[in-house]
């Protein structure tokens, strides 16, 4: 996307995405939150078909991919006294903007892209003093059978402590993804949001992991506390093997998916949008 171009496509989202925000989630961005709330476990997610070290520690990580700008901060704290981990490995990986992965075959909505040897979306950061990591990237699309999101891993002393994935508002993400033309030309339609996302439901029904978003001049920013025991060694089940190339598009077979595929959305417009009474 051209600066001028995103730069004109902040400024008109700017009215809707101030409408789907929660108060407050602006400030909750800027800086460390104290509310208690953010001293509990984040919870577990699964880890996915499409985890990869490439071994890149790095805070830029598009690798020229198109699509909106977005920076995600993390913060790592041990639940319960809330005090920042220094020294926390955090790997992060997400699809471009057209749903694709790097680093495996049958990716895109037909599952014939071959994307392996691609490290793009994928980096490893280091928490601060106060425990924060930074990662510039893009936001994130989206792939059939699944809502937006962001994979995470954080490691202590080589040992994973937290496997999970945050998500995006859906009034948000149905905007970019109707209107940047970097994320359009699909084969398939979106059928699976935050309302109706098995992964959320089984593993985060509270919200727990939902980031923060907040709009600066040329990009989002999104920022997630992330709570967790330092005794933990998690060890996340994967949603199956990714789909082999040539595999058709729709539901995986049996054994190839977690709990990913949810119930249809009558009202998709309440869905998205927080607090909106469904239409009779």
């Amino acid at each position: 996307m051209s600066t001028s171009t995103r730069r004109s496509f902040l400024g008109l989202v700017s009215a809707s995405a101030a409408g789907i925000l929660q108060p407050g989630s602006a400030q909750a961005a800027a800086k460390p939150s104290n509310d208690e709330s953010a001293c509990i476990l984040t919870p577990q997610a699964e880890e996915g078909p499409f985890y990869a070290d490439p071994k890149l520690v790095r805070q830029e990580i598009t690798e020229g991919k198109p699509g909106v700008p977005l920076t995600l901060r993390l913060r790592v704290i041990e639940a319960g006294p809330c005090t920042a981990i220094t020294g926390a490995r955090i790997d992060i990986w997400h699809c471009d903007a057209q749903g694709l992965y790097s680093a495996f075959p049958g990716q895109s909505d037909r599952h014939n892209v071959d994307t392996s040897g691609k490290t793009f979306l994928r980096g490893t950061q280091t928490t601060d003093d106060t425990g924060w990591v930074t990662f510039n990237t893009i936001y994130p699309g989206w792939y059939d059978g699944r809502t937006a999101h962001i994979h995470f891993k954080v490691f202590l002393d080589d040992r994973t402590v937290l496997s999970g994935q945050t998500y995006f508002p859906d009034a948000l993400n149905e905007f970019i993804y109707t209107n940047v033309p970097d994320y359009g030309n699909r084969v398939r339609q979106r059928s699976i949001i935050n309302a109706n996302d098995g992964v959320i439901a089984h593993s985060d029904p509270e919200h727990r992991a939902f980031c923060a978003v907040k709009e600066e001049r040329d990009r989002y920013v999104a920022t997630l506390t992330l709570g967790v025991d330092r005794r933990a060694d998690a060890t996340v089940g994967r949603a199956g093997p990714p789909p082999p190339p040539g595999t058709p598009p729709g539901p995986p077979p049996a054994g190839m998916g977690g709990p990913m595929f949810g119930r249809p959305i009558k009202d998709r417009l309440a869905a998205l949008v927080p607090g909106l009474k469904p239409r009779r």
